[in-house]
């Protein structure tokens, strides 16, 4: 899968906007037709209501409001779109898929949408200095960089 260059522009441009704090978001339809789904990171809410469970901010962690999250994947799934990929930014930092990322996305030790791409920006200064992709492996059982 490919994710369309107006795709990309749209995260690029979220990740610049919620700068310093981690922009997220989900990526549904198909090849030929994408659609952007900025979501809000409710990791600053998450961090103020229990800081002991969620010691991490949104400067660098981020969470998806479940509930908006399952009404994306419904509207999708209403228009036979698929959910084709996840993004997210690291502030002041490389793009890379750490350890909290895996946890995040994994349940029972796979992904809910094994086919989707997870793409991770990274933002220095308020700048993109590039994107990486990473996929589930079944056969490693583990999230591996795509060219």
């Amino acid at each position: 899968m490919i994710i369309n260059e107006d795709i990309i522009k749209g995260i690029y441009q979220h990740a610049v906007e919620e700068y310093p704090n981690e922009c997220c978001g989900i990526v549904t339809g198909s090849a030929e037709k994408q659609t952007l789904h900025k979501c809000g990171n409710i990791q600053n809410e998450l961090h103020a209501e229990d800081p002991e469970r969620h010691p991490r901010d949104a400067r660098t962690a981020y969470a998806i409001d479940r509930k908006k999250a399952d009404k994306i994947y419904a509207d999708a799934g209403k228009r036979g779109a698929e959910v084709l990929a996840f993004y997210h930014s690291h502030i002041d930092c490389d793009a890379y898929f750490s350890d909290t990322d895996i946890a995040a996305q994994t349940v029972f030790g796979e992904p809910e949408f094994p086919n989707a791409l997870h793409l991770v920006v990274s933002v220095v200064k308020r700048k993109i200095l590039g994107m990486k992709c990473f996929k589930w492996d079944k056969g490693t059982e583990g999230f591996v960089l795509t060219v």
